[in-house]
Order: C-alpha cells, then structure tokens, then sequence
C-alpha cells in the first residue's frame, strides 16, 4: 500500500472543474461528481437536489472504523429526509476493501476508488475525511479525521440544517 504517496498527488484530472484544478476542494466549492469518478462497488444513488455526506475511508486507518457505526445512525436518522451517505474507500488492495466491507456492512453505499480518481481530485487531506455537500452540490462542511461522538454530534446539527435549508 502506498499510503503516504496518495495523499501528496496532485489534482489536474479531468473530473475536476478548471476552478478545482490543482486546489484541494474545500468549503464553496462544488464538488466533483461521483458518477464521473469511476468508483466501484454498486450503484451510486441520486444525488440531485439531496444533501450527501461523502467520506474517505481507508481499510487501516483506525478511526475509519470508528466512523462506520456513527456513520450508520445517522443514515437511519437522516436518509428518510434527503441525506445520501457514500463512503469512498482509498484502498489500492481490493481484498482488504472487501473484508472491511463485509466486516462492518454499512447500510450506506460503500465504494472503491480503484483509480484514485476522487481522491486526487479533491486533494484528501487525511483519513478520513468526510464532506458535508449542499442540495445545491457544494460543500458546506469538512470533517478532516474522526473523533468519535464530537464529530457525530457536529455532522448531526450541520445535517438537519442543510436538510432543513429550503432555498433552492
């Protein structure tokens, strides 16, 4: 695994906007699309006019784990009122991606970034890191790490006020 490399790559990809080429996306900025990013791992759900928390997640990174089950209770909360959660996996190993998968079975999407694509784009600090996206498509929060019930409790209160947010 090339770990330390994968964060330090730089960003012109054709994902990203010509506003985003060479700058880590960061709050304002639209984010890239995820249906043009390549990911693996099922079928990326409607995203448009929804808000949508998008998390890099890494199979052994350790408050990766911790995330997943925070991750799940908002689903539960959220999900029947807008909130879309796709996590995204960095793995380069795939088999390491799919016992992770299989271990915590998220009730979310869960996808690989076989070719790094999004994460080169966005410019992932560290991991994980997860985006808070607007209905509008751009970020309104980032949460680079996890620390357990803080972050769970910001991602909440930031969530209910995008989903509560009606401008259009």
């Amino acid at each position: 695994m090339n770990r330390p490399g994968l964060f330090s790559l730089a960003a012109g990809l054709s994902l990203a906007s010509p506003a985003l080429a060479g700058a880590a996306v960061g709050i304002g900025d639209v984010f890239p699309p995820l249906v043009s990013a390549g990911l693996a791992g099922g079928t990326l759900p409607d995203t448009a006019g929804k808000v949508v928390l998008v998390d890099f997640w890494a199979s052994w990174c350790a408050p990766c784990k911790a995330s997943f089950p925070a991750y799940g209770r908002l689903n539960a909360e959220f999900a029947p009122r807008g909130l879309v959660i796709v996590a995204v996996s960095v793995d380069e190993d795939a088999s390491a991606y799919e016992s992770f998968v299989r271990k915590f079975s998220p009730p979310f999407l869960v996808a690989l970034d076989k070719g790094q694509n999004l994460v080169r784009a966005v410019q992932v600090p560290t991991m994980p890191t997860s985006y808070l996206i607007d209905r509008k498509g751009r970020v309104r929060y980032a949460h680079p790490g996890f620390r357990g019930a803080a972050t769970e409790q910001a991602l909440r209160r930031e969530i209910e006020a995008l989903l509560s947010d009606k401008t259009p």
